[in-house]
């Protein structure tokens, strides 16, 4: 079969076609500013030549790098640069871009470990981002929030207990170093496996392995497929650093804005302000106390007042905030400290002395604080703790006198067996999180004094059997709470008698 000849295209067809290309292709000056880099180190490069440019603007390095603009001077600007700075020399060309830092945000996220730019960290693929968000944004205005009520449950009970997390709130995580900061947090997300909450978790500066220790822990226990891991290791320049939590919440805020709820844990702010600090020595910023910039309680202030609770008419979503804060030698008026506690509504106090005697979580009940109160406490367990907090505040200064020798009364004794009891209970493993009706059941318990008779090794063992013994005994009655999150009288009493027949049989308990 002959193949049919090709028709030559004529030359005016394709001198029309040109000349169409011509015609529509945009024509006139361009004007572009560049600058040059006057010098170079430690991660900040002073730049001249961009009279025009603004605070937090992205600007681009002739060698690919890039940078935002953090200060600006009469004659040049302070740029910190987001990647690393060996290849920029003085004298190397710098250009505006008009845009500030963005990262991507979407469901597409999810599972996954990303630095604050979206780069993927863990092998996979590409992010396939939603859209590409300003890392800073405003907070919602006060009219946009609505009345923080529902509860974030921890899992934790002397967290869900004594000091309740609410959906929208900010409460600060505060202790020494390796006091078990990081490990209340990570419980935290590790209960949100049975929620509706999406949780973001946000290193700054921790060690690789530690921040892969998390990851481990949250894939084996939690929900993976809900969480997001942004990560910026020491080793990441210190724009990176800076820029890690507001990424994490402009990621967080994605999901609440569509009528989701978010949990944002930080880890840690006193990194991020001795970052901070950095920056502003290098471009020279007047220090001021503990030689932090001026500005450095507006920066965190800034950040954590995007956690809100959404009016109806927004959607109603929630991001609630989890920041940690490390204390030295549990010094709660150290200047960093003392802002972020004026910033959140609560902090929970992790104590050295209690985690040295093997206390854990080492939560300090006296100097620890939620300022939104019960409001946010499930009805169930606010029903059955009561002065729970009170009594065992009772308990540390009745003990503390008994250990001068004097020998108490029988109702003071009484008094203090009951308190060990209860510190007993608020002993938790950790990834062995507690449900509200778990939680509830031992509280009625205590408060009914089922455990007073009991040796304290055995409150332990009754606690980690509750769980099991509940769902094969009164099912029933642990699916109604569950769902109606009220406790009548009949569950009182149904809980009451199940815990006797397991306090009654201890070592079934512990088999």
């Amino acid at each position: 079969m002959r193949r049919k000849a090709a028709v030559p295209h004529s030359p005016d067809d394709w001198l029309a076609k040109a000349e169409a290309r011509i015609a529509d292709a945009a024509s006139g000056p361009e004007l572009q500013q560049i600058g040059r880099v006057e010098s170079i180190g430690d991660g900040v490069a002073m730049v001249s030549g961009l009279p025009d440019a603004r605070l937090d603007e992205l600007l681009h390095f002739a060698g690919g790098q890039a940078g935002f603009v953090q200060t600006l001077d009469r004659d040049r600007i302070g740029c910190v640069l987001l990647d690393a700075g060996d290849d920029v020399r003085a004298g190397a060309l710098v250009t505006g871009t008009g845009e500030v830092v963005r990262t991507p945000v979407g469901p597409d996220l999810l599972g996954r470990v990303i630095d604050p730019l979206g780069r993927p960290l863990d092998g996979g693929p590409a992010i396939r981002a939603d859209s590409f968000e300003p890392i800073e944004r405003p907070a919602p205005a006060i009219i946009d929030r609505d009345l923080v009520v529902q509860p974030v449950q921890t899992g934790t009970l002397v967290v869900d207990a004594m000091f309740a997390l609410g959906r929208g709130q900010r409460e600060l995580v505060l202790g020494d170093r390796a006091t078990g900061k990081t490990s209340l947090a990570v419980d935290a997300i590790i209960n949100q496996r049975s929620s509706d909450i999406v949780c973001v978790y946000v290193a700054i500066g921790q060690k690789s392995s530690s921040v892969a220790r998390v990851i481990d822990q949250v894939r084996r226990h939690g929900a993976p497929e809900r969480c997001i891991f942004v990560v910026a290791s020491p080793a990441s320049a210190p724009g990176m650093q800076w820029i890690a939590p507001f990424a994490g919440f402009t990621i967080a805020e994605y999901f609440r804005d569509r009528g989701g709820h978010a949990l944002v844990v930080v880890d840690d702010l006193t990194k991020h302000a001795a970052t901070h600090r950095e920056i502003a020595l290098l471009t020279g910023q007047p220090p001021g106390r503990e030689a932090y910039p001026g500005d450095v309680f507006f920066l965190h202030s800034r950040l954590l007042e995007r956690a809100a609770k959404l009016a109806p008419g927004k959607g109603g979503g929630s991001l609630t905030a989890l920041p940690i804060a490390e204390t030295d030698a549990g010094n709660l008026s150290a200047y960093i400290p003392t802002n972020l506690i004026s910033i959140t509504d609560g902090q929970i106090v992790l104590d050295a002395k209690l985690f040295a005697e093997g206390h854990k979580p080492a939560v300090d009940v006296g100097t620890s604080v939620s300022r939104v109160g019960g409001k946010t406490q499930a009805k169930a367990l606010r029903a059955a703790t009561g002065t729970l907090r009170l009594d065992y505040a009772q308990f540390i200064e009745l003990e503390m006198f008994t250990r001068f020798g004097e020998q108490p009364e029988p109702r003071i004794q009484a008094q203090i067996e009951r308190g060990r009891r209860l510190r007993a209970l608020l002993a938790q493993p950790q990834f062995r999180p507690l449900r509200v009706i778990d939680q509830t059941a031992l509280a009625l318990a205590l408060v009914q004094g089922l455990f007073d008779t009991l040796p304290l090794a055995e409150v332990s063992k009754i606690r980690a059997a509750l769980p099991g013994w509940l769902d094969a005994h009164v099912p029933d009655v642990v699916t109604a709470v569950e769902a109606s999150g009220v406790l009548d009288d009949a569950h009182r009493s149904a809980l009451l008698a199940t815990v006797a027949q397991l306090a009654a049989q201890p070592a079934a308990a512990a088999a």
